[in-house]
């Protein structure tokens, strides 16, 4: 056990670079994490990090050896967790990353009602827009909407979300309804930013394929509320998932436009590290949430 505490040691300085970070990760003094590397080091007879002042990088073995313990820690987690759990109820801490608007909008409900569920499971929730390192990071797992580029993740899909294009009345009175999307060039337009390609917006043509219009406009934000109130305060035409305009359009504070060229919907995936076993405790939060979005309309509630 001592020899698994050190190797987890080193894992958690080489994905934080430092040993004060490691150390606060695992909830422990930098004094504990340096003796814990020292100490792995004198077994294995070998320097697996070049230490200075300022810096602290691996060495050729230390980078090999972090590859190799990395996965067998893991496995070795997972498989421990998943007999321990066959009959207990599932416990320890779940590392979580989601996107701010989705993650404040809709999963306090849901992430208060699971923690209700399994008391002793400890929840870390991150939010934040940018795509996490998972493995890197030390994340148990992330959510993510969009499609996703080829990785060594497993990606479980939860949902579709619907992404329309929204106007306040005002807006379209004064600049008319567009009725094509090419007519969108002569709009402005309120740009999301934290969509991949921001500006190229995606149609459904009339040959069923997608096409895509390049947008502008003097909006250009990083949080999909902000682009919402830009588009009801009348500055331009938005293109935003339902989960963050579906209540805006109930109470007619804008319309949405162009719905006969809808693009097909984005998925909200689950994304988590390979593993011969999932850990029991991010198997019933994946099956928590799949059960939460599952049957859901894809306009006028949550997704």
């Amino acid at each position: 056990m001592e020899r698994i505490e050190c190797d987890r040691m080193f894992i958690a300085v080489m994905e934080t670079g430092s040993f004060t970070a490691a150390a606060q990760r695992l909830n422990t003094s930098h004094g504990q994490a340096s003796k814990l590397i020292s100490r792995l080091e004198r077994e294995l007879g070998v320097n697996l990090l070049r230490r200075s002042t300022r810096s602290l990088t691996p060495t050729e073995v230390g980078r090999a050896y972090y590859e190799q313990i990395r996965q067998l820690i893991a496995d070795y987690d997972a498989l421990n967790d998943s007999v321990r759990n066959t009959s207990n109820s599932p416990s320890g801490t779940l590392r979580i990353s989601a996107p701010v608007t989705f993650g404040t909008l809709k999963l306090p409900h849901l992430l208060i009602e699971f923690a209700r569920q399994y008391p002793d499971i400890e929840l870390d929730v991150h939010f934040a827009d940018r795509a996490v390192n998972v493995v890197d990071e030390g994340f148990d797992l992330a959510l993510r909407i969009g499609n996703l580029e080829d990785s060594n993740l497993i990606a479980r899909k939860l949902s579709d979300i619907r992404i329309v294009l929204v106007a306040s009345q005002e807006y379209l009175s004064r600049r008319g309804v567009p009725m094509h999307w090419q007519q969108l060039i002569e709009h402005d337009c309120i740009v999301d930013t934290n969509f991949r390609d921001p500006y190229q917006w995606p149609f459904r043509d009339e040959n069923q394929g997608i096409s895509t219009q390049p947008v502008q406009g003097r909006m250009k934000l990083s949080n999909a509320e902000v682009c919402l109130n830009a588009a009801i305060a009348g500055l331009g035409i938005s293109r935003l998932p339902t989960f963050v305009v579906s209540e805006a359009l109930k109470r007619g504070e804008i319309q949405s436009v162009l719905t006969a060229f809808e693009a097909p919907p984005m998925g909200l995936y689950a994304v988590y590290p390979p593993a011969k076993y999932l850990a029991h405790k991010s198997r019933v939060l994946i099956d928590f949430l799949a059960a939460a979005f599952s049957g859901k309309p894809t306009w006028d509630t949550s997704l």
